[in-house]
Order: C-alpha cells, then sequence, then structure tokens
C-alpha cells in the first residue's frame, strides 16, 4: 500500500479524539523564513491553531502528522522533479515558478503540510469529517510547481482514500478562487477522481486546465449568485458522480476584503458555503475531509476570522 509505512507510523494523541471531529496541525505548517513583504501569509496557519485553541478547542482534538518522505512521493510525481526539489537542485526558473526562495525549512514544513492532508483523509474516513489547518497545493503537477505549491496534496489524498475498500470515487470540491489546475490535469486520466473547481474566470492560472466540472465566476460575483453556484455544482457533482468520499478544499480568497481575489463574497457568504458542502457530504452519508485553501489578506487576525468559517461550519466551535 502506498501510505503503509507512514500510517504504521502514526500515533493517535488519545481516545478522546473519538468524541469529536478531527483536526490536524503542526508548528511547521508557519515555520517559513520568507523576504520581507513577501506575498503569502505563513503565520495564518499558527493564528488559526491559537485562536482555535483560545475558543476552547482542546489540544488533545488535534493530530500532528509525519512528514512523507520524497521516496514516497516518487511513487505518484516525477522522481526528477522530486529530487530536484528536494536536493535544492531544480532549475531557478522552475523555482520561480513556485514563487518561494528554496530552504531545507521549505522542504520539510511541504512535506509535512501535504501529510497533514493525507492524514487528515484517513482520518475522514475513520470519523466521518476531518480537518487539516493548512493543505490545497492545488497548483502542483506531476512534474512541476507553481503558485506557491509544491506537491498537490488534494491528489494525494484522494489516491489514499481510494486504498480503503469501500471507496471507489473521489470527488475533490474546489472552491479555492484560483483553479485547481494541477489537480485537473493529475486526475485527468484517473476515472476514480472526480474534480469539480469553482473559481475567478479572469483569475489565476491565466492557463486553465479541464476539471471533471469548471464553474468560471465573473469579477465582482456577490453572496447570491455566488451560492447559488455553489448548489448547482454540489448538486451536478453529486448527481453525476456519486462519490464515495468528498476532499474539499474551502479557500477564502474568495473575499471581499481578499487581496487577490477579486470576488465580492461576504464573511456570511463564505459560512454558507461552508454549510452547504458539509450539509451535502452529510446527506449522502459520505465522509469529508477539508483544507483551507488560499487566503491574501495582509491582516492575519482579519484572514484568520474568515478562515474560522469553516471551522464553525464544521461544528467544531461556535
Amino acid at each position: 500500500m502506498l501510505w503503509s509505512e507512514y500510517w504504521a507510523e502514526a500515533k493517535y494523541m488519545n481516545e478522546s479524539h473519538l468524541l469529536s471531529t478531527p483536526l490536524v496541525f503542526h508548528p511547521i505548517y508557519s515555520q517559513l523564513d520568507l523576504p520581507f513583504k513577501h506575498r503569502f501569509p505563513i503565520e495564518k496557519y499558527q493564528a488559526i491553531y491559537d485562536r482555535l485553541i483560545s475558543l476552547g478547542v482542546p489540544k488533545a482534538q488535534f493530530y500532528q502528522p509525519d512528514a512523507l518522505t520524497p521516496s514516497q512521493l516518487k511513487r505518484v510525481y516525477s522522481p526528477d522533479y522530486v529530487n530536484g526539489l528536494t536536493q535544492g537542485v531544480l532549475d531557478p526558473k522552475a523555482m520561480r515558478r513556485i514563487g518561494f526562495p528554496w530552504s531545507e525549512q521549505l522542504i520539510q514544513r511541504s512535506l509535512t503540510a501535504v501529510a497533514g492532508t493525507v492524514m487528515t483523509s484517513t482520518l475522514a474516513l475513520e470519523q466521518g469529517k476531518a480537518l487539516n489547518l493548512t493543505g490545497g497545493y492545488h497548483h502542483a503537477f506531476a512534474n512541476f510547481g507553481a503558485g506557491f505549491c509544491l506537491f498537490n496534496d488534494l491528489y494525494l489524498a484522494a489516491l489514499n482514500m481510494l486504498q480503503a475498500s469501500a471507496i471507489n470515487k473521489v470527488l475533490i470540491f474546489d472552491c479555492d478562487v484560483h483553479q485547481g489546475d494541477g489537480t485537473a490535469k493529475l486526475a485527468s486520466n484517473n476515472p476514480k477522481v472526480f474534480t469539480v473547481s469553482l473559481h475567478g474566470e479572469k483569475n489565476f492560472p491565466h492557463r486553465k486546465q479541464v476539471s471533471d466540472l469548471d464553474f468560471p465566476l465573473a469579477k465582482g460575483t456577490t453572496d447570491d449568485e455566488y451560492l447559488t453556484v455553489v448548489e448547482r455544482a454540489l448538486h451536478q457533482a453529486f448527481s453525476t458522480v456519486q462519490p464515495d468520499a468528498v476532499i474539499y478544499d474551502a479557500g477564502v480568497d474568495i473575499h471581499v476584503n481578499d487581496d487577490l481575489g477579486h470576488l465580492h463574497i461576504s464573511t456570511p457568504g463564505v459560512y454558507a458555503r461552508d454549510c452547504m458542502v458539509f450539509d451535502a457530504c452529510s446527506k449522502q452519508g459520505v465522509p469529508v475531509a477539508a483544507v483551507i485553501g488560499g487566503g491574501y489578506q495582509r491582516d492575519i487576525s482579519a484572514l484568520v476570522d474568515v478562515h474560522l468559517q469553516l471551522y464553525r461550519a464544521a461544528g467544531v466551535v461556535a
């Protein structure tokens, strides 16, 4: 099995996990030294954890992943790309496309973040629902990275879910404002992984891939129009594919105050969207693994407020 050695080493903290929605977090998610005023809000992951703790979520509810190994990634992704990236010898142009300066810290952080989404997918199968405090690296392809994404965690998590005997089809429902182009391409020849992307029509990436279902959104889209599209997308996806499990990318770069989103979705609109996804999964009786996706407000506290809607919708906090 692809991840058997990884799961053999995973240690669950205590039995209280069984009483609540599993949350996956590692401090390394926010441990990356970036140039001054870099566009990526690396602090937000620790800030989400701190906010959840302050709201009364017990530390025992969190699982901590161990980093995946390059050899595990090479079973799915280009060995040349994995070697070049992890060993620090990737072409400088390829690193610029990713958007981060190379460092050993970057590699360890990425391997752990990706592992967190894989762990989240297993916990979702076990307990019906699980949330990672990072994830959504959907611009990574088999042989290159882009848009702050080194390795595509969503596709890895889908493959992990498919190893369970009861799972024959996984739906990746991507609501990040940027199209899940890497995910669409990776899954294009895998009939067991069904990809849906709701994204800004005139936003990055400029060259779109073809998901199983794409819902391009005009600049300035507001709550009512957006939630109508979400409802239609969920209906089409579930009726078309009848998935056995769902991976949900709950990107909040759709928010009206996001620097990179260009949509006009309010905080209540984000909450309503997240509730719709969880409700649809619940009604269909399928497990759901959620990741937080993109969000690029420079005000980290305000950004956390928006990301927190996912945890409210999941019933983690009131």
